[in-house]
């Protein structure tokens, strides 16, 4: 049997003709376009009546919007020769040329909100205009009346009701059958509504309900109207901000507004715009201002924002969406980053005193889950109301971003420029290095391996890791930190082996990359790693070099890869030219670069995707671990190892005698230990901690293998206290 032709092939198929749709079908398109909830048919509706200055609006919806959707305004209402030609599309009191959109201010101007709800839905409307005895009502169906006015009680404005919205658009109307999803979104395009127009009385209730779930009336002041309808929780925590951009001679734009600060949290940002008195979205605008926030927020709250901006009407297109969502300004980017700024200046300036609401506090132990309620005592106060006290042995003095619990703060005469850099910037480094520009690849077997590290973190370590005080190091392996009222010793070279490697997956494909200033011969690389692996030292110099051939080989022929997932870039000549930047503000101990390429040559699985994934990240994680510096630890007695003397450590009393000698001691290596050892400190608390409390997962291995290790308790310190 003959198989039919595709689509479009076939020398005697004719090309289908064109037609001119029907009126009816060209409408009912742009009606979709322009109503696509009931939440968009309520935002045209109380713009009208913004537009039509009245001084009161009230909504009242019944099923989300689909059933009943009645808007009341006091405006200046419709005359009665106007009503015949209101809901026919493209008709409207608020421009008659082109030009006049160049100019435009008020939030409706291209009549085509109440025409498309009349092709989805059955519309009333009912008004009155000043000195008339009597209003008018009038029912409308596909852009033209039902009837004729008819005379009717009426108070001063217009009443729009649109009922059975969508009966017409049977694959809409099922997609919003749940009421619950589109009344929150009305009662927070009223609240939006309320914050901004504060001399005009919201309210918004669901239909036959007693209590409206908006009630604002008209006030003189912003924060009284933004009180009103979010609380006072959220007043007491704003900042007002004003900018201001009159003196460029390209541009001329007014901002002012209240920003959260520091103290404001909230796990959903909300953000309130308004560009010439219009709601719009602008997501270059609130991506800029979130990433500000992140870096002043570790904890990942979300801001509260307010903004009015105001620009000349010709600086401003309001044609570029169906329903007005957004709009398209001149010198964007410009208004933007100086919003940005504005709003960093003010943070930094306000961030020098925080408020932490206090709250029980739970300890999490490490292997066990035994939990100890804590002992209460009620002390009764005049008024007669009684306050939870808590017992000495176990409140908790300390705060994970308050540097007052960490040993450098009581070290005088000893601090390093690299410690009076600052937190802020910090954290926003830490911030930048997770934010990726694009998704990584969706490989299955790197998707495995994120898997299993959900699947095997402990729920105890990963509270403590985010919710520790960094307290010092105690020694060149272990560092000191607090959770709650525990101390613990944890092992630093293990927790940034795991952070790097869990890092290297999660940026998988997505790595910055750090240029290096001259490219290193993997040959040469590999020999020197050869020569100081111990377990070589049997081996020839000749059996050397054919190994770090055949390892240079393997590592030219995979060089694509490892390029294109890990940002490790290889050249023909087999010279290493680039590595992947795993955290921000963080270089790896180049020293180790030659047992870094070893690695890759010797302990990865070529083979086996997944396997192969996974040996690659470990080695990223080994070689961008913080291990302690080759350089010996120059402190204490340390300081002997750099004599240039090496002869007198014979005898050892004579040794400790030319240690006081400082011509005795090689100045310049001493210099070089010192640096790398105060650099390391400082990459451990300030690049270390900050990123282990957003990234890392612990493993439960590390409950048990050393990792983390308790060395004291302040109840078990009291007990002991108590009997002496």
């Amino acid at each position: 049997m003959d198989e039919p032709l595709p689509r479009g092939v076939g020398c005697c198929a004719e090309p289908p003709r064109i037609r001119r749709l029907e009126e009816s079908v060209v409408n009912r398109i742009a009606a979709g376009e322009v109503i696509q909830r009931p939440s968009s048919a309520v935002k045209e509706l109380i713009e009208n009546s913004l537009d039509a200055g009245a001084t009161s609006v009230s909504v009242a919806v019944k099923d989300g919007g689909l059933k009943l959707i009645q808007v009341s305004d006091d405006g200046h209402g419709i005359r009665f020769e106007d009503l015949p030609i209101l809901c026919e599309r493209h008709t409207t009191s608020k421009l008659s040329a082109y030009e006049d959109l160049q100019t435009i201010k008020s939030m409706g101007f291209r009549g085509e909100a109440l025409a498309s709800m009349t092709y989805v839905g059955h519309v009333t409307v009912t008004t009155i205009t000043e000195g008339q005895l009597h209003g008018y009502r009038v029912s409308y169906r596909d852009g033209v009346m039902e009837n004729e006015p008819k005379p009717c009680a009426a108070v001063k404005g217009t009443q729009v009701m649109v009922e059975n919205l969508f009966y017409n658009m049977v694959a809409r109307r099922k997609t919003l059958q749940n009421s619950n999803d589109d009344y929150p979104k009305i009662v927070d395009f009223l609240s939006r509504f309320a914050v901004h127009h504060i001399n005009v009385t919201f309210s918004c209730r669901k239909h036959g309900a007693n209590r409206a779930d908006v009630h604002s009336a008209s006030t003189s002041s912003r924060l009284d109207a933004i009180r009103n309808v979010y609380g006072a929780t959220v007043v007491r925590d704003l900042m007002v901000i004003k900018v201001s951009d009159e003196d460029a001679a390209d541009a001329v734009f007014k901002m002012d507004g209240f920003i959260s600060n520091a103290n404001y949290v909230a796990k959903k940002i909300t953000m309130i715009l308004f560009i010439n008195d219009r709601l719009v979205d602008c997501t270059a605008l609130k991506r800029a201002i979130e990433f500000v926030y992140s870096a002043t927020l570790p904890q990942a709250s979300k801001p509260f924002i307010y903004m009015s901006i105001n620009l000349p009407s010709e600086h401003v297109d309001v044609n570029i969406h169906p329903t007005k969502k957004e709009v398209s300004l001149l010198n964007q980017e410009r208004i933007i980053e100086t919003i940005k700024n504005t709003i960093e200046e003010k943070l930094m300036n306000s961030n020098t005193t925080r408020i932490f609401q206090t709250q029980p506090l739970i300890s999490s132990g490490l292997a066990q889950a035994n939990t100890q309620k804590d002992k209460v005592s009620e002390l009764s106060m005049g008024s007669g109301t009684k306050s939870q006290k808590i017992p000495v042995s176990q409140m908790v003095r300390t705060d994970p971003r308050n540097p007052s619990g960490r040993l450098h703060t009581y070290w005088h005469g000893q601090s390093s420029n690299l410690e009076k850099k600052s937190d802020l910037v910090s954290v926003r480094n830490v911030v930048r290095s997770r934010r990726n520009p694009k998704d990584a690849s969706d490989l299955s077997s790197r998707h495995e391996l994120l898997v299993e590290i959900d699947s095997s973190f402990h729920p105890g370590l990963v509270d403590i890791v985010k919710n520790c005080t960094y307290v010092g190091l105690a020694d060149e392996a272990f560092a000191l930190i607090q959770h709650n009222t525990r101390l613990y010793l944890v092992n630093v070279v293990n927790i940034s082996k795991e952070l790097m490697y869990q890092q290297a997956l999660c940026r998988f494909g997505n790595f910055n990359a750090m240029q290096l200033s001259e490219p290193a011969p993997l040959r040469e690389l590999l020999v020197m790693a050869l020569k100081d692996d111990e377990l070589m030292s049997d081996e020839k110099d000749d059996e050397k070099l054919e190994m770090a051939e055949v390892n240079t080989e393997i590592l030219k022929e995979n060089a694509e890869m490892i390029n294109e997932y890990f940002s490790i870039h290889i050249d023909q000549d087999g010279k290493l030219t680039r590595l992947p930047v795993v955290l921000d503000q963080y270089t790896p101990d180049m020293d180790r670069l030659p047992e870094f390429v070893l690695a890759l040559g010797n302990d990865v699985t070529w083979d086996e995707e997944k396997e192969c994934f996974r040996t690659v990240a470990a080695a990223i994680g080994n070689f961008y671990a913080l291990h302690p510096p080759i350089l010996p630890n120059p402190s204490g007695n340390g300081i002997h190892l750099y004599k240039k003397k090496r002869d007198c450590m014979v005898n050892e009393h004579a040794g400790n005698d030319l240690i006081s000698d400082e011509n005795d001691v090689d100045q310049e290596l001493l210099a070089e230990a010192e640096a790398a050892w105060a650099q390391r400190e400082w990459t451990i608390q300030h690049v270390l901690f900050p990123s282990m409390r957003l990234f890392l997962k612990p493993p439960k291995s590390m409950a048990t293998d050393g990792t983390f290790v308790q060395v004291a308790s302040l109840e078990k310190l009291y007990k002991i206290f108590e009997r002496c």
